[in-house]
């Protein structure tokens, strides 16, 4: 008989929420413990699903769970990972894992030192349209790359104390852009410029941080990238990968439910576009999860590593410099200050 998993979840937010009720429906998983810093919520979701709640995350591991998927506020992200790696127990994280890389450097470390696995929740990579770019590119289908051109836009802004803690809209929105743009193209980030501006949200500026943003990417084979991000969009979750090539160009994230209308004559009406991420990338989570359950049972490597989250952040963090310094920042510069730093 196959070996089934005992699973912690830590955190029953939207995204915890829906990671548990991914991993319920996988045939690797038979239990579900959850736990969350609200206890009333975690009972509300456990007794949906069935499963049992602890008081503290250390529960967890005297429960004997057999891996942990964290979906905490991104503050608790390196301590939980250290707590797994104290376990012995392989951890799925929610981004970013840190928001400075001396804490992310700190805790690769020490996950690397207890060997333990660790997968990084960019879901994009699991997205069929994204893979679908990647394998296009991959392929030579498109030829060599001219331009990209990345959009995330959200419907509205996430509450005032989630922005709080959140680290700026690069670090928080834009990562995966960074890492989807790396995924796609197979080709590192190279060099930042950015720039923001609070257009409809007065509080952003409470924290240093801009409610619309825009970045111009240099990639190490020479294309360009083009990013735009906004945390309000009257249509909907708008969440776009342009490729352009010398052989075809090509988009990851275009169908009936896009929220973008045309004013061309004779357009079609656009459709109820989607509400929010997890209505837009709700099969790439689900299958984010399958994949580090079967890499668990069966062994495997990550299918996206603490290296490939270290990449997304020294991409947000000089975008972040771009921005408040009104220059391009090389990927090298960061790097190399962080070493001087270290």
């Amino acid at each position: 008989m196959r070996r089934q998993l005992h699973v912690g979840v830590l955190g029953t937010g939207r995204i915890g929420s829906l990671h548990a009720s991914s991993l319920q429906a996988l045939e690797g998983v038979a239990r579900l413990t959850l736990v969350d810093a609200d206890a009333a919520r975690a009972r509300a979701v456990a007794d949906r699903l069935g499963a049992d709640t602890v008081e503290t995350p250390a529960g967890l591991v005297e429960a004997g769970v057999d891996a942990l998927v964290i979906a905490t506020p991104t503050p608790a992200h390196a301590p939980l990972l250290r707590l797994a790696a104290d376990a012995g127990l392989p951890a799925f994280c929610e981004k970013p894992v840190a928001l400075d890389l001396a804490a992310l450097d700190e805790v690769t470390a020490y996950t690397e030192r207890a060997g333990i696995l660790v997968q990084i929740g960019f879901q994009r990579r699991f997205d069929a349209g994204y893979r679908a770019a990647r394998d296009a590119v991959a392929g030579g289908a498109v030829g060599t790359i001219l331009v990209l051109r990345a959009a995330t836009h959200d419907p509205s802004p996430p509450p005032e104390h989630y922005i709080a803690e959140s680290g700026g809209i690069f670090r928080d929105l834009h990562i995966h852009d960074f890492d989807a743009i790396r995924f796609v193209t197979g080709e590192e980030i190279v060099e930042v410029y950015a720039d923001g501006a609070v257009r409809e949200t007065a509080w952003f500026d409470r924290y240093e941080d801009v409610d619309t943003a825009v970045a111009v990417l240099r990639l190490a084979g020479g294309a360009l990238a083009i990013l735009s991000g906004t945390r309000r969009d009257a249509l909907g979750y708008d969440v776009r990968l342009e490729v352009f090539g010398t052989s075809d160009s090509i988009v990851a994230g275009v169908d009936p439910r896009s929220p973008l209308r045309s004013v061309e004559p004779g357009a079609p009406p656009v459709g109820p576009g989607y509400r929010n991420f997890l209505e837009r990338f709700e099969h790439a989570y689900r299958a984010e999860l399958a994949t580090f359950v079967e890499c668990v049972l069966g062994g495997g490597p990550s299918a996206c590593s603490l290296g490939e989250a270290r990449a997304a952040l020294v991409a947000a963090i000089a975008a972040d410099r771009a921005r408040h310094e009104h220059r391009p920042v090389s990927i090298e510069e960061v790097a190399s200050a962080q070493a001087l730093a270290g």
